[in-house]
């Protein structure tokens, strides 16, 4: 369903380049060449992890005259962008308001292990937090400085950016007062950074407003926003389906069932050039939220 929305993408704007920002396993770098054929003249995957580079040139060998593994963007492009859980994966700032006064919370070393660390600041979530209570939440000014980076080097083309989190509004609910930071390692969850330090990957849910912010500030169009479930069903996934086998049926309907990927998921799309609407917003987008 992906690839319809991106040979859609490539052929209103007139490129023929697909960049994709860590690019994991290869798999859907794989699944789109496959899928956009000659559409397709030059993929580009940046990805600082010399062991999934190694991954993934195994995974697309056959394709070796379209791959490229660059390490920064160029001056000007001209391609369409695909980023899958890349923003959630960006370093964040935690703000803390205790006893009613904000903190950044940073790491210390007490001389036997790593402990948190509050220092007053002036710094504030982008919304008031309505409530006395104490509140932990993020903000995320190297996401937000990336969008920029990008926007300021894509002359022509679009960018799809596909994470989970929420518009500002949900993000920062006084309810949501112990933050998003989570951790992964081992195919286990937890919320402690300071444990296995070096080990786990550290995630937080994307605010996408501030996404979306960073991006028309800096001369990007917003396309759409919506679930990633209903993205994928605006780009035709529920009749894929209909000749899918039993594995690929059960892994679809992870992707769009609420309680799985389909709700927390969602998808923000920017252009660069000509607005234009693409497939996936057709129906229920939520650019108004954001």
């Amino acid at each position: 369903a992906l690839a319809a929305q991106v040979a859609q993408a490539l052929q209103v704007t007139g490129t023929a380049e697909v960049w994709e920002f860590g690019a994991g396993s290869g798999a859907l770098a794989l699944q789109l060449l496959e899928a956009l054929g000659d559409q397709v003249q030059c993929y580009c995957i940046v990805d600082v992890s010399g062991t999934l580079r190694a991954r993934q040139q195994l995974r697309l060998a056959r394709f070796a005259d379209k791959v490229q593994w660059v390490t920064e963007l160029p001056a000007t492009l001209q391609a369409v962008v695909l980023g899958n859980e890349v923003l959630d994966a960006m370093p964040v700032q935690l703000l803390a308001r205790v006893d009613g006064v904000w903190h950044e919370r940073g790491v210390a070393w007490s001389g036997e292990e790593f402990i948190w660390q509050d220092r007053p600041t002036a710094l504030r979530p982008p919304v008031a937090i309505d409530g006395p209570h104490d509140y932990l939440t993020e903000v995320h000014p190297q996401a937000e400085s990336f969008i920029r980076t990008l926007a300021d080097r894509l002359t022509q083309g679009a960018a799809f950016f596909l994470d989970y989190g929420f518009p500002e509004a949900e993000y920062y609910h006084p309810q949501r007062s112990t933050g998003t930071v989570m951790c992964h390692y081992l195919h286990r969850a937890d919320p402690d950074p300071l444990a296995l330090v070096g080990l786990k990957d550290i995630t937080a849910h994307v605010n996408f407003s501030g996404i979306a912010l960073a991006g028309q500030d800096a001369g990007l169009t917003v396309l759409g926003y919506t679930s990633q479930a209903r993205f994928l069903m605006n780009c035709g996934l529920l009749s894929e389906m209909e000749h899918a086998t039993h594995a690929e049926r059960a892994l679809a309907l992870k992707l769009i069932t609420e309680h799985e990927m389909g709700e927390l998921f969602k998808v923000i799309a920017f252009g660069a050039g000509q607005e234009w609407e693409p497939m996936g917003f057709t129906q229920g987008d939520r650019s108004h939220t954001l």
